[in-house]
């Protein structure tokens, strides 16, 4: 059989079978259609064709390109789980990549804000949302629920108006593997994610980011430009109609919206976390990935127990929430070396 088909095969197996995220199946896919290309000019065009050798050269020829470890790293883990693949469904008990090796990629600490930066952060945001701009409260409770639940930027422009607690102050997300689990956050943003539903969220519904005005010069928070209203209880956030009775409003069940009232996407948020954290005094990437990895840190910092860390996180395995371990012990020799007499 073609390689190509097989890669193709292989990548609905991971969506359907494995609920594999699209993220994570876009990595796979651009992994093997490289390995497949790489193949197809060296002769090899068929699944069966794929040596040890060959995918040995494969990754050589990365290296040689200057591609980082992590990078390879991850090219080998996807043909090892794409010829295993192959073994298991063709039957034939043939695994070219069962012995392929590639460097460890090297761990880099994770970008951490530390309290005081965090804080100010939060507070300039406070003070763009103070004038009741739509996109402003919108991005205060963005920061805050990213700061105050650890979530991965995608687990939160997943999030729907049912996912939402504001009685219990929780979210229920779906994370690495389609897995849900439900994740506290804090009075903060609470408080924040209140005044965007209530203030903000349907003037976004309705496609304008202005506040929209009632005749007696009202903010109308309570309809969207069709009609439809959401309520703000003390538990869960709900529609007022369900979003699917009405194929006119796709998005009517997303929390977090962008300027044009459709669900907002990662990039959107990506973008906003990276333009604030241009000013905060650090090196490593300014994603929201950044926020994340904060939350985590000053949890622990502050005497939360590993594994409730890792539940927060939705991590499969405590080697990954270890990390934020070395994080610490990094800042406590930063201090040890600036403060100790002796050091």
């Amino acid at each position: 059989m073609q390689l190509s088909d097989d890669i193709d095969e292989f990548l609905r197996y991971l969506t359907a079978e494995r609920g594999y995220s699209t993220h994570t199946v876009r990595a796979y896919r651009t992994d093997l259609h490289q390995l497949a290309g790489f193949a197809a000019e060296r002769g090899a065009t068929a699944s069966a064709e794929l040596s040890l050798e060959l995918l040995r050269e494969w990754l050589w020829v990365a290296t040689q390109a200057g591609l980082a470890r992590a990078t390879l790293a991850r090219r080998s883990a996807s043909a090892r789980s794409f010829t295993a693949w192959l073994a298991q469904s063709h039957d034939d008990g043939i695994d070219p990549a069962a012995r392929l090796r590639s460097p460890k990629p090297g761990r880099t600490l994770p970008r951490v804000i530390n309290h005081t930066q965090m804080t100010d952060l939060l507070d300039l945001l406070a003070a763009r949302a103070a004038g009741g701009e739509s996109l402003a409260l919108r991005d205060l409770a963005i920061v805050e629920l990213l700061y105050a639940s650890a979530l991965r930027v995608s687990e939160l422009v997943g999030l729907d108006l049912a996912d939402v607690d504001l009685e219990q102050l929780t979210v229920r997300v779906t994370g690495k593997g389609a897995k849900e689990r439900v994740v506290p956050f804090g009075v903060p943003a609470q408080r924040a994610l209140v005044e965007y539903l209530r203030e903000a969220r349907l003037t976004l519904a309705a496609g304008a980011a202005a506040p929209a005005k009632t005749n007696a010069g009202q903010t109308n928070a309570g309809q969207t430009s069709a009609g439809k209203a959401v309520f703000v209880q003390a538990g869960a956030v709900q529609p007022a109609t369900d979003a699917r009775s009405n194929p006119a409003l796709p998005n009517v069940a997303a929390v977090f919206l962008g300027r044009q009232g459709k669900r907002l996407g990662v990039r959107g948020v990506y973008r906003l976390v990276a333009a604030l954290l241009e000013a905060v005094p650090g090196a490593g990437p300014a994603g929201p990935h950044a926020l994340r990895h904060t939350a985590a840190t000053h949890l622990l910092d502050g005497g939360a127990d590993l594994r409730a860390v890792q539940e927060l996180l939705g991590h499969v395995s405590l080697g990954t929430t270890q990390i934020y371990t070395h994080v610490s012990a990094e800042r406590l020799k930063a201090s040890y070396g600036l403060a100790h007499p002796r050091a």
